[in-house]
């Protein structure tokens, strides 16, 4: 055999079917690219926090479940939280929790703890800050 059979020989099957499997991993790999590459959102966080209805009572001690979610484009890093009971026109408990980073479309859940009872006066839950990272 001379140098040119050997750049003339057919490919075997192994070598078609492996070549087919990369080629398909590839444009599977590209077309996720470029996917999110088109469906990125290009904004800031957009950070939202609603209290859940169900208030429980265990021992004296209220529990309000919170969530917080970021709907914006991009990742929000020690977000803030505060909650503010306010009875009779003056503040009578606060809380605060810290979530350390919060992704795009990504939820967290959790709960402020008071000694009093939030039906007996104006509860305020809201986002105070967060930092990009």
């Amino acid at each position: 055999m001379n140098h040119t059979e050997n750049q003339h020989q057919e490919r075997s099957i192994a070598e078609w079917v492996t070549f087919s499997v990369a080629s398909f991993i590839l444009a599977v790999i590209v077309s996720l690219v470029g996917y999110t590459w088109l469906t990125d959102k290009n904004q800031p966080p957009i950070v939202s926090v609603s209290n859940k209805p169900t208030i429980r009572e265990i021992n004296g001690q209220f529990y309000i479940p919170f969530e917080v979610v970021n709907t914006g484009g991009d990742t929000a890093e020690s977000v803030q939280i505060i909650a503010e009971l306010e009875i009779d026109g003056k503040v009578a408990e606060t809380g605060e929790q810290q979530i350390d980073f919060l992704s795009r479309d990504e939820k967290e859940e959790g709960a402020f703890v008071f000694s009093q009872n939030p039906h007996q006066g104006k509860l305020t839950i809201r986002v105070a800050s967060y930092k990009l990272p």
